[in-house]
């Protein structure tokens, strides 16, 4: 049995995490000791690690809590799981086309700009202050 403190560095996270998984009810709640510890085993570690998983590829918590559900029953169907994943890369491809076109707003910005000019003649901060 781990205690929290424990169970954050084996999962390289914080203790304030541990206890907001837990309240979100990602992590189901632990036994007690006789002192009012929390105890931790092994399947809440494991727990633990798939969730920072899920977070690392910038997965929401409905969608980990989904994830977990499936988890929780392996006999339901796969299909779920591939679909909730393909929805998560549709997302991620909407941000980098964001993404790339802030990259072209800012190269705009940047071919503007002449360094040997002043503040007050400066092409990035005049379109700036035309965009707003």
């Amino acid at each position: 049995m781990l205690q929290i403190g424990e169970l954050s560095k084996k999962a390289d996270c914080l203790v304030q995490t541990v206890r907001f998984y837990e309240a979100e009810g990602l992590i189901p709640e632990p036994a007690r000791s006789q002192g009012n510890f929390r105890l931790y085993d092994e399947a809440h570690l494991q727990r633990l690690l798939f969730i920072r998983r899920c977070r690392a590829i910038d997965l929401t918590l409905d969608e980990i809590r989904q994830l977990l559900s499936f988890r929780d029953g392996p006999e339901l169907d796969c299909g779920e799981v591939n679909w909730l994943v393909d929805s998560h890369i549709a997302q991620v491809r909407a941000k980098i086309k964001k993404l790339r076109e802030l990259e072209r707003e800012l190269m705009d910005l940047q071919r503007s700009c002449n360094p040997a000019r002043t503040a007050r003649e400066c092409g990035i901060l005049n379109s700036l202050a035309e965009a707003a």
